[in-house]
């Protein structure tokens, strides 16, 4: 993705024309907020010794996990560089979303360190690190995703191309852990407000929405029952 810097007039990009429709940025995040709200809970409903139960929700946060750290690979790679040279005046909000990120890292790590033990050996000892991980990653999230929404969102519409919105798109999705891809889009549909609908048909050819249905979604439906110990 080359950058065009923006004439050096001194007004603020937003002052200029909309180049494109960042909102998916916000129900991505939609994603993140519901699925680790409701980790600790997840975590804490696995019974010592449950290792089959343990390890459908260490998947699941595992694939988290994975489309987080995807996610932020692809704005440190390609998005904060764009808006260095086009956005210059927004310098401040942008490097503190490096470091939100750096501090992000810190706690996936954690939580990727912390997920084997306890997937193979559940029980409380073992659980600690994995709810202290959570804990630091909700706080760290509760932090950023706010301010990227109120300060990052609105700049991407006025600075970036429609292209470039959909070269994070697809970086999303290559970020999804090969054979999880029902499991993610059950996950996106889940946590948006409507239950999914509006996003299905926002982003999704109609085949994919009947493949959806018909294969994704009971796939999707064992899956949770596994992660929430439904399945025995």
């Amino acid at each position: 993705m080359s950058a065009t810097p923006l004439p050096s007039s001194g007004r603020s990009p937003l002052d200029g024309p909309k180049t494109c429709d960042a909102s998916g940025m916000i129900e991505i995040h939609r994603l993140f907020r519901h699925s680790f709200d409701e980790a600790p809970a997840l975590v804490d409903g696995v019974a010592e010794g449950d290792t089959a139960h343990a390890a459908a929700v260490a998947s699941q946060l595992a694939m988290l996990s994975t489309a987080l750290h995807g996610h932020h690979e692809g704005e440190d790679a390609r998005l904060w560089p764009v808006l260095d040279e086009r956005a210059p005046s927004c310098a401040l909000h942008v490097e503190r979303m490096r470091e939100q990120h750096a501090a992000m890292l810190v706690q996936l790590n954690a939580l990727d360190a912390a997920l084997p033990a306890w997937r193979e050996h559940p029980s409380t000892v073992t659980a600690a690190p994995v709810q202290s991980a959570l804990a630091g990653i909700r706080a760290a999230l509760t932090e950023h995703l706010p301010d990227e929404e109120a300060n990052i969102v609105p700049l991407m519409e006025h600075t970036i191309t429609k292209q470039e919105v959909e070269w994070f798109a697809e970086h999303g999705r290559k970020s999804t852990p090969k054979g999880q891809t029902w499991y993610m889009l059950g996950a996106i549909l889940a946590s948006q407000p409507d239950g999914g609908g509006d996003w299905l048909k926002k982003n999704l050819p109609g085949p994919v929405q009947v493949m959806w249905r018909w294969v994704g979604a009971p796939k999707y439906q064992r899956f949770r029952a596994q992660v929430e110990g439904r399945a025995r």
